[in-house]
């Protein structure tokens, strides 16, 4: 691959893993592999590609499968898909890629494209991705986060746990996490609620969360004010 090519690759890569839900939880290895492989290609091919946006922080590899992260891997992603040389391969688009751009335009690119401006001596994306510090913000962001979940996969009201804590990822630690969500329960911002999680699995359950001598809670549920 010529280093341009190398580019395009890297951003449809990352585009694909963004539209399959990758900042939230992690993607199948299949799955990616059969939207980004092309039938004349190995996923071999790719190899170099993986391990570059690995060695970046933009994406962590397990055993099972890929993930976005929030700060890097959307940086870079934004990056590549403004840049003038990005163009998709052959006659045909994909209708995947067709409507993860409509999505990205419509939820992301507003964000991304005012990263070159400074905000407090910082980048839109830097701001984005900074650690947060108080309760009065992680409130802010869990509820932001809670309503573009609740709106994208129709959780009619009840959106997991693990989910929230995925989206928010590493800008607040596993602890403060725990105790600023009992605090919005306190305040009663939100009600955290047991119910069953059909397809439960041990990530799953230990991205929840425990009350303490009430046993694990699944789901949030906003309050009304």
């Amino acid at each position: 691959m010529t280093s341009k090519n190398t580019a395009q690759t890297r951003t449809r890569l990352l585009l694909a893993l963004w539209n399959l839900g990758g900042t939230q939880q992690e993607v199948n290895k299949r799955q990616l592999h059969d939207r980004i492989v092309s039938k004349n290609q190995k996923v071999a091919d790719y190899q170099g590609i993986f391990e570059e946006l690995q060695n970046q922080g933009a994406i962590a590899i397990s055993k099972k499968g890929y993930s976005l992260t929030s700060g890097k891997g959307l940086e870079v992603l934004g990056e590549g898909l403004r840049s003038s040389d990005f163009k998709f391969e052959g006659t045909i688009v994909g209708t995947w890629a067709a409507n993860a751009l409509v999505k990205w335009i419509s939820q992301i690119d507003v964000a991304v494209n005012g990263a070159d401006v400074p905000v407090n001596g910082k980048s839109a994306i830097a701001e984005l991705s900074k650690g947060i510090t108080s309760y009065d913000e992680f409130k802010s962001v869990a509820l932001e986060v809670y309503d573009k979940l609740n709106y994208e996969y129709n959780f009619n009201n009840l959106v997991p746990i693990y989910r929230i804590r995925r989206g928010i990822g590493d800008r607040v630690s596993r602890t403060e996490f725990n105790d600023w969500l009992l605090e919005m329960q306190e305040k009663d911002v939100l009600q955290l609620m047991a119910g069953e999680m059909r397809d439960i699995t041990p990530d799953k359950r230990d991205d929840s969360i425990t009350i303490p001598g009430g046993g694990l809670r699944y789901y949030t549920k906003l309050l009304n004010s």
